[in-house]
C-alpha cells in the first residue's frame, strides 16, 4: 500500500515498476527453487535499500565540510544503518561483473551486520554457495541499479515496502503451498486492523510470518495521524529464514520491535512469556499438529488439552493468555474451527461461557494465494461493550476476483466488514440484515450447541420480488430453453456433416 500523500509517482506508475522489476528477476531465477531464490532477490533489496539511505545522509554530510562523513555515529543517530566502503552498492556495481562477485556481497552483507547489531544473523549470506551458480548476480545488482529505494524522496513514498510487499506476494504465488508460510494478502490483514484498530500499547503476533501484520498496523497508527513510537511490536516466527524476512521487512520501515533473537516454536519456547498485550494480531498455520507432549501441564490451556493432531486451540488459548486485561485479539482460524466437536467443541464452549468471543467474521474463498481452505477471522476482546452477546458477519459474498485463482477485498468491502463490527460494538446504527450480519445472545449460542459458523445465525439474504408470476417465469425459461436445444442439434448435425466430409462417419 502507499501512504496517503506520498508523492509524485502515481499508482499506475509503480505498478508497472513492480511489474518490470519482478519480470526481469523472474528471468533470471533459472534453475534455483522459488524458496531459496526469494532470499537473493530480497536480500540485494534491502541492501540497495541501506545503502541509498547511507548514500543520502553521506552526500548531505560531504556538502557541511566537517568531515563527519565516515563516523558511524552520524548515521546511527538518525535511524541509518552504516554500510562500510566495501558493502556499498557503488562498490558492488564496481564489481558487479567479477567472478566472485557471490563472495563480495557476502562480505558486504557480513560487515553490514558487524557494524549494525540489530542486524546480527538477520541477512542472508548465501550469495557463494554452490546453489547460486545458475543466478546471474550482476544482472540482478545492474536491475536495482538505477532505481532508489533508500532516499528521503522513496522512503516518503514507502517505495521499498511497496516493492518488497509485492515481491513477498509474487513469491508466494509461485511458491505454491509453503508461500502461506509468510505472506497474509494484505486486504485480510487490512480487515483485522480496521477492526481492532491497534492505536496505542502493545501489539503482538505469536506466528508473524513476514511481519505483515506489524506493517499495515503502523500503516493504521500513521493514517490516523498517531504517533508510532506509542506502538509497542512483539513477534515470534519458528521459521529462521521467514524470521530473517520480517526482521528486514520492519527494518526498512524503521520500525523497532523484540522478534526474539531466534527462531522458535511458540509452543514449545515461548519467547515472550511474561508478555500483557493490548492488541494480538495473527494468521497461525491452520490445522497444524503440534508437539503437545512437551507442554501438556502449561497454563496456557485453561480451557482444556489441545488435540495433538490440531493445534488450532492451542494458537487461540495462546493468545488469550497473553492479552492484557482490556486486550482485544483478531486471528484468522480455518473454518473447522468454528464447529469442531470433542476436545475442540469443549474447549470453544468455555471460552464462549468465559463471554470472549466479541465477531466472528466469515471470510470469502481464494484469498490466500496457496490454499483454499476457507477461514474466519476471530475477535476475541476481555473488555467487551456488548456482554452476553457475539455479532457474526457472513462476509463471504465480498470481494472480486482479480485472477481466476485470486479474489481481493476492496476499500469498501473492508470498510463495511469494519463498520459493522464497530456499530454494534457501539450500539450505534446497527441493525442486523439477513444474510450478513446477527447480533446473537449466549444464550443463542447455546441453543446451537455452541457451534459458530456465521451462516447459523445471519439466516439467508432475502431476494427481491420482480412482480414476474411463477408461471410467466417458467414459460419464458422453457421457451429459452427450447431454443437452445434447436440450436444445439443444428450444431450436433453441422458438425456430423463435417466430419463425414473427410471420411469419419457418426
Amino acid at each position: 500500500m502507499i501512504s496517503k500523500g506520498s508523492g509524485s509517482m502515481n499508482e499506475s506508475e509503480l505498478k508497472k515498476l513492480e511489474n518490470k522489476l519482478w519480470s526481469a528477476a523472474d528471468k533470471m531465477r533459472g534453475a534455483v527453487s522459488v524458496s531459496d531464490y526469494k532470499f537473493i532477490v530480497l536480500g540485494l533489496i534491502f541492501l540497495k535499500y541501506i545503502s541509498d539511505s547511507f548514500e543520502d545522509k553521506y552526500k548531505e554530510l560531504l556538502e557541511e565540510g566537517e568531515g563527519l562523513e565516515e563516523e558511524r555515529d552520524c548515521y546511527i543517530a538518525e535511524n541509518i544503518f552504516y554500510v562500510p566502503k566495501k558493502a556499498r552498492w557503488e562498490y558492488l556495481v564496481e564489481h558487479s561483473k567479477d567472478n566472485n562477485i557471490g563472495e563480495i556481497i557476502d562480505d558486504a552483507l557480513t560487515a553490514i551486520e558487524k557494524e549494525n547489531t540489530s542486524l546480527k544473523n538477520v541477512l542472508p549470506k548465501d550469495y557463494n554457495s554452490p546453489t547460486m551458480r545458475n543466478v546471474n548476480l550482476g544482472e540482478l545488482i545492474d536491475l536495482f541499479t538505477n532505481i532508489k529505494v533508500g532516499t528521503k524522496e522513496a522512503k516518503e513514498k514507502d517505495l521499498l515496502g511497496r516493492i518488497y510487499e509485492y515481491f513477498l506476494g509474487q513469491f508466494a504465488k509461485n511458491e505454491l503451498q509453503k508461500g502461506g508460510e509468510f505472506y497474509t494478502p494484505a486486504c485480510l490483514v487490512r480487515t483485522m486492523v480496521e477492526c481492532i484498530e491497534p492505536f496505542q500499547g502493545k501489539v503482538y503476533d505469536p506466528a508473524c510470518g513476514s511481519g505483515g501484520m506489524f506493517v499495515q498496523s503502523m500503516k493504521f497508527v500513521n493514517d490516523h495521524q498517531g504517533n508510532p513510537y506509542n506502538i509497542g511490536i512483539f513477534g515470534q516466527e519458528k521459521n529462521p529464514t521467514t524470521w530473517r524476512l520480517a526482521k528486514m521487512n520492519l527494518a526498512i520501515r524503521s520500525m523497532y520491535g523484540d522478534l526474539g533473537k531466534y527462531a522458535a516454536d511458540t509452543f514449545t519456547e515461548d519467547l515472550h512469556k511474561d508478555l500483557k498485550a493490548d492488541f494480538i494480531l495473527a494468521n497461525p498455520p491452520f490445522n497444524l499438529e503440534w508437539d503437545r507432549d512437551k507442554v501438556e501441564d502449561d497454563p496456557r490451556w485453561k480451557y482444556g488439552l489441545p488435540p495433538k493432531n490440531n493445534a488450532n486451540y492451542a494458537w487461540l488459548q495462546h493468545m488469550i493468555s497473553k492479552l492484557s486485561q482490556n486486550g482485544k485479539m483478531a486471528c484468522i482460524l480455518a473454518n473447522g474451527s468454528l464447529s469442531a466437536s470433542g476436545q475442540e467443541g469443549e474447549i470453544r464452549k468455555k471460552i464462549i461461557e468465559n463471554d470472549l468471543v466479541d465477531c466472528i467474521i466469515a471470510m470469502p474463498t481464494n484469498l490466500f494465494y496457496t490454499v483454499t481452505v476457507p477461514c474466519s477471522i476471530w475477535i476475541i476482546n476481555r473488555n467487551k461493550k456488548q456482554k452476553g452477546k457475539t455479532l457474526f458477519i457472513n462476509a463471504t459474498n465480498l470481494g472480486a476476483m482479480v485472477t481466476r485463482r485470486l479474489r481481493e477485498l476492496s476499500e469498501e468491502d473492508i470498510k463495511k466488514i469494519a463498520n459493522t463490527y464497530h456499530n454494534y460494538q457501539n450500539d450505534e446504527n446497527y441493525e442486523d440484515v439477513k444474510g450478513f450480519c446477527y447480533s446473537a445472545t449466549t444464550e443463542g449460542i447455546k441453543s446451537n450447541d455452541y457451534v459458530l459458523t456465521p451462516g447459523r445465525y445471519v439466516g439467508v439474504e432475502e431476494t427481491e420480488d420482480d412482480g414476474v408470476p411463477f408461471e410467466e417465469k417458467m414459460k419464458n425459461i422453457t421457451s429459452e430453453l427450447s431454443r437452445q436445444f434447436e440450436e444445439s442439434h443444428k450444431l450436433e448435425e453441422e458438425i456430423k456433416k463435417n466430419l463425414k466430409a473427410i471420411g469419419y462417419e457418426i
